[in-house]
């Protein structure tokens, strides 16, 4: 079962599962099986191997207006991730141009502005680091300014400060989940307008549980 938060006849908002897709084939199907009426439709995407707080539209109407909020970047979303070492800054703003090769899926950091690169900008703060077995491991606090294809997974690698588990950009833990969870998700409800907020903790297993998450 899909955990739910919220419901009604223009939005859900849920957990999505580490390993299940945001699209279709995936947390669509799941939800019009688990509600039992209406149509999910999906306006913004987490990577397949990443957990967190969702929004899914429940009309047409509303898949417009939740698109046209995430346009104009009044969908917000704030991350939990671990990554390797400990950033030399505890608050920082991160600034890349980025460019993501579709045909092996995978993004990069490049320094001249051409076609398909585009303009990466986070920010984060450091939470706590702690001991584990290939060193220091530290959790981060994540606010997209922008929204790109594993834009935090890149921006962090770049930096040598590979996501726990996320071997695809560097990480030496092979045997667990990319350490990066969405837990808290804001945005205008497309009918009446009233700001939503939504929070949740990522799963109570290694490494979150190595943390106390405030």
């Amino acid at each position: 079962m899909v955990r739910l938060f919220y419901l009604d006849n223009d939005v859900v908002v849920c957990t999505k599962p580490a390993g299940v897709l945001s699209e279709s084939g995936g947390m669509p199907e799941l939800l019009n099986s688990q509600i039992g009426w209406g149509e999910t439709r999906c306006v913004h995407r987490l990577d397949m191997a990443v957990g967190g707080v969702m929004v899914y539209a429940r009309s047409k109407e509303a898949a417009a207006k939740l698109s046209s909020s995430l346009a104009g970047h009044e969908l917000g979303k704030r991350y939990l991730a671990v990554v390797q070492g400990r950033p030399e800054r505890d608050e920082d703003t991160l600034k890349d141009l980025l460019y993501h090769d579709s045909t092996t899926n995978k993004t990069y950091v490049v320094k001249r502005q051409r076609r398909g690169v585009k303009e990466a900008e986070l920010r984060y703060r450091r939470l706590q680091t702690q001991s584990a077995t290939e060193g220091e491991i530290s959790l981060l606090r994540v606010e997209l300014v922008t929204g790109r294809s594993h834009q935090i997974r890149v921006q962090f690698a770049s930096r040598k400060l590979p996501l726990v588990g996320d071997s695809r950009y560097g990480s030496s833990y092979r045997s667990s989940g990319i350490a990066l969870w969405c837990e808290q998700l804001s945005f205008p409800h497309p009918k009446s307008g009233e700001m939503m907020t939504f929070t949740c903790p990522p799963p109570d297993e290694w490494p979150w549980k190595l943390f106390s998450v405030k």
